[in-house]
């Protein structure tokens, strides 16, 4: 079982994909009316336990009053993410920091990426405290696990998707790019960003630009969150005017 904790990450859950097998809340929290509605809702009897129980439960983390137990994550296959005609797609290269992957999580969730794909080893998982960053929303998002990441990519560009990657070393401005049509778009680790095989593996590289005297790279997740939220301002105009030609 996973131990998921916080109030958007257990409300997410019983509102998502995974079975969640036990709800339980600290005597005397508010604002909980809704959760525990959804809990009903999936026939849980939330229970109703003292803060120090509660705090064991959770193994130290900060539970905003709300811990369940689920079914672990439920990954999919990389072909479940390949469906329609311009699949928007997530690559991460071995990210290490749960904060950093929920954060980017979040931002792919908003921007209606239709999933994420990730290394087996080597990489962050999608644990609870992922859950708990991304404030719930990998609930409601499509992730791979892949043994082997490189692999993966060419895989994606068989099925005629293209694939960018991030790194400061590229001479193309992420703006400047075409993101509108299939696309993965891959961010690196924290320290060491691409390795060399997913940097060769990649169509193309991009990268984003810095005021003078700047330091040389952003957070990981800083730096996928424009470049998604980039593509999702490019792809929606795209949509609009295709909708307004279309009528």
């Amino acid at each position: 079982m996973d131990v998921l904790y916080g109030r958007n990450s257990v409300a997410e859950a019983l509102r998502g994909r995974r079975r969640v097998h036990r709800v339980a809340i600290a005597r005397g929290a508010h604002g909980l009316d809704e959760l525990i509605g959804l809990a009903r809702a999936q026939r849980i009897a939330p229970e109703f336990l003292d803060r120090d129980r509660l705090d064991r439960l959770a193994q130290g983390a900060h539970h905003q009053g709300v811990v369940a137990e689920a079914e672990p994550f439920p990954y999919v296959p990389l072909d479940d993410l390949l469906g329609g005609d311009a699949p928007f797609l997530l690559v991460l290269d071995s990210l290490q920091d749960p904060q950093n992957f929920g954060s980017l999580i979040r931002t792919a969730q908003a921007c209606g990426v239709d999933g994420v794909v990730i290394a087996e080893h080597r990489a962050v998982a999608v644990t609870p405290s992922v859950s708990n960053a991304s404030a719930g929303a990998v609930e409601h998002l499509a992730v791979t696990r892949v043994t082997n990441l490189t692999r993966a990519i060419e895989t994606l560009k068989a099925r005629n998707v293209w694939v960018y990657g991030l790194t400061v070393q590229a001479e193309s401005a992420y703006f400047d790019t075409d993101l509108r049509g299939p696309l993965a778009l891959v961010v690196g680790s924290e320290g060491a960003g691409l390795s060399r095989l997913v940097r060769e593996a990649c169509d193309a590289l991009l990268h984003i630009p810095m005021a003078p005297g700047a330091i040389e790279s952003l957070n990981a997740s800083v730096a996928g969150s424009l470049v998604v939220y980039e593509a999702f301002r490019q792809r929606t105009r795209e949509r609009v005017r295709q909708d307004t030609v279309g009528a």
